[in-house]
């Protein structure tokens, strides 16, 4: 993560001087009207407001941890009965809000996101409150211990704020799951038209920050489970590189392919947060805005797109009109001085033949393991007898194919395996690594997703969506930014790059999200008509 916390620097810094992506450009403390959904605390702005202006605003005396946390927890209240993203609001979040306040009077905040309020995926353990992963089999006791990442999040100084819905054990249950639906949560919603779908696993946390109930939010991803719901839901979701946010403590698919990793309306937000999951001290000194002096505006820019080299691969497979808006997307990166080359990474049939095996074997060995931590069903074995016999189980959907393939699956000791997983991640290495020298790229883009589908039980998901992959099976860093709308729809801009290079990563996707500027607030439509997708 060297470089990181010049980045940071450099993004705190030009986010001080720019008005937040999407908003009207009068930047925090304007007095006008708020935009439908938007929630105001003493003029801030909470869609559109990032944590360096929060931090400024503390410092001049005008906010307080509590107060943010007060509000945040009311549009939990008034807002969250629309989407039903947030399952519990931790009870001590007020208490750690005044904690923090405390700190920032003596002078002793802890870093970044020091009385910044959190929301947490329920697949992260909390020994504080359930962690289910939308299952009725963990609906008991809680986790005897918190996960590293939420331990960091503690010492930190963040507030965390309550946990956020999901698509039950992560979209690995069923042959033709409902994203966004599990039975302990029932079904999350697109705060952008109702009826559509957030888009799985971390359907919750995607939809929570688009209707601006929390600062950021933790999800998850073994292959789209971030980037998908960010898209969709038109907010920003980095999956780190594999390794980089210790897994421990979250519950798994597959050890060789899961991470958590931050999600924000803003890139700036996403940057600063992973500096604390993935404890870099070089963030330290960052514990307030004003230590940072002004660059010129040329620097607020992050570096800006003026020579660099992104490899577009349009996946015309998600409809013409994605394709239409890559198309308008790739001539505003031009227009801010990018080279914009049009891309194919080779071996992506092969990747989708292997990847589905490997993680079968993969996850009836983590989810053992992790299971043998809680009380509840034991084993995999036992949770497919518990779903057999809890009716609520199948109040969406009755399936749970992908468990019964998996318990069958060969073990991950098998040399079938072995072979399958080996040539699987040294082809997704190979399909980014060679296409980044081929064309001498900075960044692969691609669209993230197609427009949100209708939610609908009975028919599951319609999400072949093959952008997010090869960075996920190589363990390689991909980054979701809005890109524009199909309709009132969100779509993202996928950004992949190699191995480690997080950091570069987030500085080009904040020079692609100030280009672009595409954010806008949701607009809780019941729907927009027929089509289903």
């Amino acid at each position: 993560m060297s470089g990181v916390g010049a980045l940071i620097t450099a993004l705190v810094a030009g986010s001080l001087l720019a008005a937040a992506p999407g908003s009207n450009a009068q930047g925090v403390g304007a007095a006008d009207t708020p935009s439908p959904g938007a929630s105001s605390l003493k003029g801030i702005d909470l869609d559109t407001v990032t944590i360096p202006e929060l931090q400024a605003h503390r410092d001049k005396g005008s906010l307080t941890s509590s107060a943010l946390t007060r509000a945040y927890l009311r549009r939990i209240e008034t807002v969250d009965p629309k989407i039903n993203a947030v399952l519990h609001t931790d009870p001590s979040a007020l208490r750690q809000a005044a904690a923090s306040d405390a700190r920032h009077r003596g002078g002793r905040l802890r870093g970044p996101l020091d009385g910044i309020p959190v929301l947490l995926k329920d697949n992260v353990d909390t020994r504080d409150m359930p962690t289910t992963a939308g299952s009725l089999a963990l609906a008991g006791k809680p986790p005897g211990a918190d996960a590293v990442l939420v331990t960091r999040l503690r010492q930190a100084g963040a507030v965390i704020l309550g946990k956020t819905n999901l698509s039950e054990w992560a979209n690995f249950r069923a042959a033709k799951p409902t994203s966004g639906w599990s039975a302990v949560g029932g079904q999350t919603r697109n705060p952008y038209v109702l009826d559509r779908n957030p888009c799985g696993s971390s359907a919750g946390s995607a939809a929570a920050l688009a209707a601006s109930l929390a600062q950021v939010a933790i999800g998850t991803e073994t292959d789209g489970s971030i980037v998908c719901p960010a898209g969709m839901n038109g907010v920003v979701g980095l999956k780190p590189s594999l390794g980089l946010v210790s897994q421990r403590g979250v519950v798994p698919i597959s050890a060789e392919q899961d991470t958590a990793g931050p999600m924000a309306r803003n890139v700036i937000d996403t940057a600063l947060t992973l500096s604390v999951l993935t404890g870099d001290r070089s963030m330290s000194p960052i514990g307030r805005a004003s230590a940072f002096a002004a660059p010129d505006e040329q620097g607020s820019r992050q570096g800006g797109l003026r020579g660099k080299r992104i490899g577009l691969w349009r996946l015309p497979s998600l409809g013409p009109e994605v394709d239409a808006l890559m198309t308008r997307t790739a001539a505003k990166l031009r227009g801010a001085g990018a080279e914009v080359v049009e891309v194919t990474p080779p071996y992506q049939a092969r990747l989708a033949e292997l990847e589905f095996p490997a993680l079968l074997s993969e996850f009836h060995r983590d989810i053992d393991a992790y299971l043998g931590t809680r009380q509840g069903p034991r084993d995999l074995a036992a949770l497919i007898e518990f779903n057999r016999t809890h009716p609520q189980e199948q109040a969406c959907f009755a399936g749970q194919e992908l468990f019964e393939q998996a318990l069958a699956a060969p073990p991950t000791t098998d040399p079938e395996y072995r072979a399958i997983r080996t040539e699987l991640t040294d082809l997704a290495r190979r399909s980014l690594d060679e296409t980044l020298a081929a064309h001498h790229l900075d960044a692969i883009a691609a669209p993230t997703n197609p427009p949100a589908w209708t939610t609908d039980c009975a028919r599951g998901d319609n999400d072949v969506i093959p952008s997010s992959t090869p960075a996920a099976v190589a363990g390689y860093p991909s980054l979701s930014v809005p890109a524009g709308s199909v309709g009132e729809l969100p779509v993202g801009l996928l950004l992949m790059a190699g191995d480690r290079e997080d950091a570069g990563l987030l500085s080009l996707g904040a020079a692609v999200e100030q280009r672009l500027r595409a954010w806008r607030t949701p607009g809780y439509l019941p729907s927009v008509g027929p089509v289903v997708r």
